[in-house]
């Protein structure tokens, strides 16, 4: 985890319900279970500096397939396939974007984590081929910390919440202090039924941010 997360949250990870969920993970690695991401990817989302946070996007729970999750939502590192809920985000970025966005053959979003956007897991860990298996062991109640520090601390946060469940998370941002955008969820099954291509998320947030005296996000800055 980086210092200044590190920082912010040390309190929080002494909490008895933190060590619990640490002292479960451990125990299921014992058993053999493999969990992702690695833990080294783990808090990777924390690459992008608390005081530089610009645009929190909220995902659920990391990708449960090999070699997927790596520890920001709904990024894959180089050589994975970028899944069906990338691909598109990707489409709706050249819809909403134009000539300012060309459509990576990758799915690693790094560059947009280095500009100031968080990529946020509502579930930090998952079990192998079981989606949603550790929604309920505690990283719910330390990702809501996280989302209440940034809507407490930071001002013209640009909150992105595609689905119902990402909604739900972000409830009680403060409406007058931030930008809240909701569509549906950018897989298939739901973006296909209607409201998430055409949302413009994209374009919204940066004028927003400009608005606000911000540098936008170069949304087309995949290296």
């Amino acid at each position: 985890m980086a210092e200044d997360w590190y920082k912010a949250f040390r309190s929080e990870m002494i909490k008895a319900y933190f060590i619990k969920l640490k002292k479960f993970i451990e125990k299921e690695k014992k058993e053999g279970k493999i969990i992702f991401p690695e833990e080294k990817d783990m808090y990777s989302f924390t690459q992008c500096p608390l005081k530089q946070v610009r645009v929190v996007i909220i995902g659920q729970d990391p990708y449960h397939g090999i070699g997927q999750a790596h520890g920001l939502c709904f990024s894959v590192k180089k050589g994975v396939p970028p899944p069906p809920s990338l691909i598109n985000i990707y489409r709706e970025l050249k819809n909403d974007l134009g000539d300012k966005f060309d459509i990576p053959k990758h799915g690693y979003l790094d560059g947009w984590v280095k500009q100031g956007v968080l990529l946020l897991n509502t579930s930090l860990s998952v079990r192998k081929g079981e989606p949603a298996s550790h929604s309920s062991i505690g990283w719910q109640q330390f990702t809501d910390a996280i989302i209440a520090y940034i809507n407490q601390c930071r001002k013209n946060v640009v909150f992105i919440l595609w689905g119902s469940h990402a909604q739900k998370k972000g409830k009680n941002i403060d409406k007058k202090k931030h930008l809240i955008l909701k569509a549906v969820h950018p897989s298939p099954l739901s973006a296909n039924r209607g409201g998430f291509f055409g949302c413009k998320h994209f374009s919204k947030a940066n004028d927003y941010l400009v608005e606000m005296g911000y540098k936008p996000i170069d949304w087309n800055n995949l290296p």
